[in-house]
């Protein structure tokens, strides 16, 4: 896979990214609840994002990120993170990466742009399924406070 490269370069670099996101969280009009996160838990949670993307974007089912993204926003959910909230830091989580690879990625060759392209499809949507996972774990966080 041509992608491999980048997705590896973002590895190697995940305890950067993941304290530059943790800052832009924190510090965000639109993350306002994520400040009922301890710093570095919320660091800690953005590292694993980052350091083990390879294994998010290229071996993880569907069925996967499913469960795990329904299950974080469930746990957003009732400490109180506002869905708005929630889906800003996913915003923010993957502009983060991006703004990195543009700045540190060089593309040597038709066949290296060619990775970034694929690495970026990859991105958006692992993304996209981590949003909708996501919002399902806090429609089904709200059923069951509604219910009990």
């Amino acid at each position: 896979m041509l992608a491999t490269r980048l997705v590896r370069l973002i590895e190697a670099h995940s305890d950067q990214l993941a304290t530059t996101l943790t800052e832009k969280i924190r510090t965000s009009q639109r993350t306002l609840d994520y400040l009922k996160i301890p710093p570095e838990e919320l660091r800690q949670q953005s590292y694993e994002i980052y350091a083990h993307l390879g294994e998010w974007l290229l071996t993880k089912t569907e069925s996967e990120i499913e469960h795990h993204y329904i299950s974080i926003g469930q746990h957003r959910s009732e400490e109180g993170i506002r869905i708005s909230d929630f889906v800003w830091a996913l915003v923010i989580t993957k502009e983060n990466l991006v703004h990195y690879l543009q700045t540190n990625a060089t593309v040597d060759g038709a066949m290296q742009l060619l990775g970034e392209l694929e690495l970026m499809q990859l991105v958006e949507q692992f993304f996209d399924r981590a949003l909708y996972y996501g919002t399902v774990g806090y429609e089904r966080a709200r059923k069951a406070t509604k219910a009990a």
